[in-house]
């Protein structure tokens, strides 16, 4: 092990051998691949002599070079859950320096399930996926239905995310994690008017052994619009049918006002 003498490059030429493997996991690693130098240096201090390097290693982050181009942030469902974790945990040991770049916090009138997703930060109709943290909040101050109604410029139309599906364990090493929901983004449903089964799909994460996120947990969503064409009249999924079937049972009278959403 080399000396420091005030110079921090020395300090990583001197350690790059030792710490090669954890500053670059394996491919599809968990944990990031960028090594913060307060965790392998023992709290910004030379493992050699004990030299303060605080001043010298401000922020290295700053100085990376952006990603090369084809470079994608496409983790497992695992993975997503500790992510998640991490951040609601506030562990910065394990919260990786640049996650709030690839999974942006939005909450408010910004948020999922007030926005339309061809509205969210970074989102296009091109298939490319993007996450998101953000809290669920109750549709109805009573109940425990979730707020899933878009917000929409049109008049007398209604757009909003419609479970799809069953809610799913996430195991890691055997044991539920947590859960996983998918979502799919449907317009014009209780308009007495055909609902339309839009491309945008969610997919909605949360922790912990209850299929239904708490009101106001943290979550993540992967948000994205699904390219590839849909074959009509499948009998495998949820259907323009079955939500319209859906509201005439629970409105007889035909009146338009929603009340609810189906799950």
């Amino acid at each position: 092990m080399a000396w420091c003498n005030d110079n921090p490059s020395s300090v990583l030429s001197a350690a790059a051998e030792e710490q090669s493997e954890r500053a670059f996991p394996p491919a599809g690693a968990a944990d990031g691949v960028i090594v913060r130098l307060g965790d392998e240096f023992g709290g910004n201090k030379c493992p050699s002599c004990g030299h303060d390097m605080e001043s010298s290693f401000q922020d290295p982050i700053q100085d990376l070079p952006g990603l090369p181009a084809g470079m994608k942030f496409d983790p497992t469902d695992q993975e997503i859950l500790g992510h998640l974790e991490a951040k609601v945990m506030s562990d910065s040991r394990k919260i990786h320096p640049l996650i709030d770049e690839f999974i942006p916090t939005i909450d408010g009138e910004n948020g999922i399930c007030y926005t339309h997703p061809e509205k969210l930060p970074g989102v296009s109709n091109d298939g490319q996926i993007r996450h998101f943290f953000h809290r669920p909040s109750k549709a109805y101050t009573t109940g425990t239905r979730k707020r899933r109604k878009v917000h929409t410029e049109e008049d007398g139309s209604e757009t909003r995310w419609h479970k799809t599906g069953k809610t799913r364990p996430v195991l890691v090493g055997g044991a539920t994690k947590g859960f996983k929901k998918i979502l799919v983004l449907y317009t014009n449903y209780g308009r007495q008017r055909k609902p339309e089964k839009t491309n945008w799909v969610m997919h909605q994460y949360h922790l912990g052994n209850n299929e239904e996120e708490k009101d106001g947990e943290l979550v993540v969503s992967k948000v994205f619009y699904q390219t590839q064409p849909r074959q009509c009249g499948g009998g495998g999924g949820v259907g323009s049918s079955s939500i319209k079937d859906s509201f005439d049972r629970n409105h007889p009278s035909g009146n338009s006002n929603v009340q609810g959403e189906p799950h």
